[in-house]
């Protein structure tokens, strides 16, 4: 049989190259990232809405211990609500792989990105922009920084400022998008153009055939994420988890975000309404993204977020990928993990044998 190729960022090496795709919301946190990681995945939480709410509570000064102005840092508000995740997280997995999607549009991205570094997360995932920032504040803590692209400028920029990895994320992702290309399409010109860290296939990855075809084609891991919505373990609402499996194959639809980027979600009544009116009246209690406009934006996308994953499927924002007509039960997350490896193995053991090849 056909083995996996190790997936290997820095220093960590999951037992499986699959990473749990970050979907906020309150979408994936710690029950759902623990549970990958205890199956031998990396586990991811989303930051989305996790940062301090309360901002006259004095900012925290140290990181790891350390006086953050001393690094050339400022001091920041430490996101409680983030902490208690990755805390329950590494709880729950003590011996798996915790990591944190933190999109860089968010206006708190920074105290986001410290916390978690804090808190003890094992790896940060950067998309929905690009700071090069960044790299320098995860190189001073030695964490590893993935970064999410859509090109391979964009790939080879990320390497030689540091990145620890490379997601190649298509327009076939759930959620904003950096490019509306085919993964099959993407991905090779991006393999080419890394040349010393992993790259990491998403944006339309549902079962191991892909997975196989994904690491044919150079890559070292993959990204799933709208599969991992119908489990049991997923921190969404039931309401939300049965709204993805009874989707049809043409309730995937793009819409436009706040963010100022396209985005992929499952139609509803919602996004019909944004269709036929152009904008959602609202009002801007969250102050989350530093693309948005306030009220003046066409519509609230943290407000519909959260409503859909605590199961307001009618009036939420219900973010998903492309193959999410595909998705038509409910599954445990080991379960799930294991039909994924057993189907790749097989996958890739049938293309050695018609290419001739002996393994």
């Amino acid at each position: 049989m056909n083995k996996l190729p190790e997936l290997r960022i820095k220093h960590l090496k999951p037992k499986y190259p699959i990473i749990q795709g970050g979907m906020g919301a309150k979408v994936s946190l710690h029950k759902l990232a623990a549970a990958v990681a205890n199956a031998g995945g990396i586990g991811v939480i989303s930051a989305v809405l996790l940062h301090e709410k309360d901002r006259s509570k004095p900012k925290k000064t140290t990181c790891k211990g350390i006086e953050v102005e001393k690094l050339g840092l400022k001091p920041y508000h430490y996101a409680w609500e983030l902490a208690e995740e990755i805390r329950k997280a590494k709880e729950l997995a003590p011996d798996g792989i915790i990591g944190v999607n933190i999109m860089y549009a968010l206006t708190h991205f920074y105290e986001l990105l410290m916390t978690a570094i804090d808190a003890g997360a094992d790896l940060i995932i950067q998309g929905a922009g690009f700071g090069k920032d960044v790299f320098k504040i995860c190189n001073l803590f030695d964490m590893p920084l993935i970064e999410i692209v859509a090109t391979p400028k964009g790939a080879m920029l990320s390497e030689r400022l540091g990145a620890a990895a490379i997601i190649v994320e298509s327009g076939e992702a759930g959620g904003h998008l950096g490019t509306m290309e085919n993964l099959w399409d993407v991905l090779p010109g991006i393999v080419k153009a890394v040349k010393n860290i992993p790259v990491i296939a998403a944006g339309g990855v549902f079962d191991g055939k892909d997975m196989a075809r994904a690491f044919e084609l150079g890559a070292k891991g993959v990204q799933i994420a709208t599969r991992f919505i119908a489990t049991y373990e997923c921190d969404a609402a039931p309401e939300f988890k049965e709204y993805i499996i009874k989707a049809k194959p043409e309730d995937s639809i793009y819409i436009k975000s706040p963010v100022g980027m396209p985005a992929h979600a499952v139609r509803n009544p919602f996004t019909e309404r944004l269709e036929k009116e152009g904008k959602i009246p609202h009002s801007c209690p969250y102050n989350c993204l530093k693309t948005c406009s306030g009220s003046d934006s066409i519509y609230c996308i943290a407000d519909v977020l959260l409503k859909s994953a605590a199961g307001d499927v009618e009036e939420g924002l219900v973010f998903s990928g492309s193959n999410v007509g595909r998705v038509d039960r409910m599954y445990h997350i080991d379960e799930l993990i294991k039909e994924l490896v057993e189907e790749c193995e097989t996958e890739l053991e049938k293309r050695n044998l018609s290419s001739g090849g002996a393994q």
